[in-house]
């Protein structure tokens, strides 16, 4: 049984959210021979034709579907009679919790089919009931239960103890789409997964400046787009060839506005990839007062860089938080290689904290053959595409 949440709040556009995940949901499942995916109100069902089909192989596939918020593997009940509830409720407790010398539960019922005339506290005390009866070591626990019993009346009834938690969000690619500026770090891929969890689409774009950064570096970025893939199912990721255009600033402007000026051009590059992939924002790892260049001085005096929004999922959160998700989606032993990227090696020892917009924006003018070094660098990316 597939869960899925906020998209039940929608509304009239529901129905759009729900055939996006279920398209989703088959696709990831697209391998097995004799899977059904079938839709139910509120849930997905995942049924197959062979009845030895190890369902532990899809659940890990399934919990990545962004939208997706948890996975119960449940038994099936077609016949709904009191009776025979009590037999299946009881069989699933036996195979589940028979090792145990003792156990505590409880029984919860939802009654989706309101046709049917038994009330859900009726089936829970029912059920209950012959747990206990045929149960020496099952003891009753509502408020603190070591399990919880859930059977959900529909077409069939459904009886389930377990649900592996999923990310949730929405359905990727049903909020626009955007280029997300990935680098070798932990933030950026962070944010990637954010915004793909919103249902924005992504396209990542990466700044490559050999011989400052090595292969490495490009394979460590490309590695985090894999991950990133595999909770989008396709990734296509641009590596833009950068090495002039640092040089160039190096050799043009003071060590201590390197920096910005640095973000400023790969805002720019990233907003003509935009315009070539129909993106509508551009996405960075941004996180207030991180770093010299992500105060709000200096995020003010990147912004009019760009003439699309800049979304930075990672505002308002601390490291901690942000290395916690990038642990949960796998991305943080990746991140920690020790392949520096671009921004690192360029980066000035004491770089403005408090630039101002409007200077900033001078120097840049003053620096002959900018655009045309961005424009020839776009031209000149590599593009690689996994699904």
């Amino acid at each position: 049984m597939v869960k899925y949440g906020e998209i039940c709040l929608r509304g009239d556009n529901r129905s759009i959210y729900e055939k996006q995940l279920l398209r989703q949901v088959r696709r990831r499942l697209s391998g097995f021979d004799g899977i059904h995916v079938i839709k139910e109100n509120g849930r997905f069902l995942i049924e197959s034709d062979d009845d030895d089909f190890d369902f532990s192989l899809a659940i890990p596939l399934v919990v990545k579907v962004l939208g997706v918020i948890g996975v119960s593997p449940c038994i099936k009940a077609d016949c709904k009679d009191i009776a025979n509830l009590r037999v299946q409720g009881l069989e699933y407790m036996k195979k589940r919790c028979h090792s145990l010398p003792s156990f505590t539960f409880k029984v919860e019922t939802r009654r989706a089919d309101k046709r049917y005339s038994i009330h859900s506290y009726e089936v829970s005390a029912a059920v209950g009931e012959a747990v206990i009866d045929g149960m020496q070591n099952a003891s009753v626990d509502v408020h603190n239960p070591d399990v919880v019993l859930h059977i959900e009346i529909r077409e069939s009834a459904y009886i389930y103890a377990m649900t592996e938690k999923a990310f949730g969000g929405l359905p990727y690619a049903t909020s626009g789409r955007g280029i997300l500026l990935l680098s070798g770090g932990i933030d950026s891929p962070t944010a990637g997964f954010l915004m793909a969890k919103r249902g924005v689409d992504i396209t990542a774009v990466y700044f490559h400046s050999p011989p400052f950064t090595s292969e490495r570096a490009k394979e460590k970025v490309l590695d985090l787009a894999k991950v990133l893939r595999s909770f989008t199912q396709y990734i296509k990721v641009f590596v833009v060839p950068f090495t002039d255009i640092q040089l160039k600033l190096k050799e043009s402007v003071p060590p201590a506005k390197l920096t910005i000026l640095l973000k400023r051009q790969m805002l720019k590059a990233a907003e003509l990839i935009a315009a070539n992939e129909s993106c509508q924002c551009l996405i960075t790892g941004d996180s207030i007062g991180q770093v010299a260049s992500q105060t709000m001085h200096g995020i003010a005096a990147v912004q009019s860089a760009a003439s699309i929004p800049i979304i930075r999922p990672l505002a308002g959160m601390d490291k901690q938080d942000i290395i916690d998700i990038a642990r949960k989606i796998e991305t943080y032993e990746i991140s920690i290689r020790p392949y520096e990227d671009c921004c690192t090696l360029f980066s000035a020892s004491h770089p403005e904290t408090k630039p101002k917009a409007s200077i900033i924006e001078a120097v840049e003018r003053r620096v002959e053959g900018l655009e045309e070094l961005i424009h020839k660098a776009v031209a000149e990316a590599e593009a690689f595409e996994f699904s």
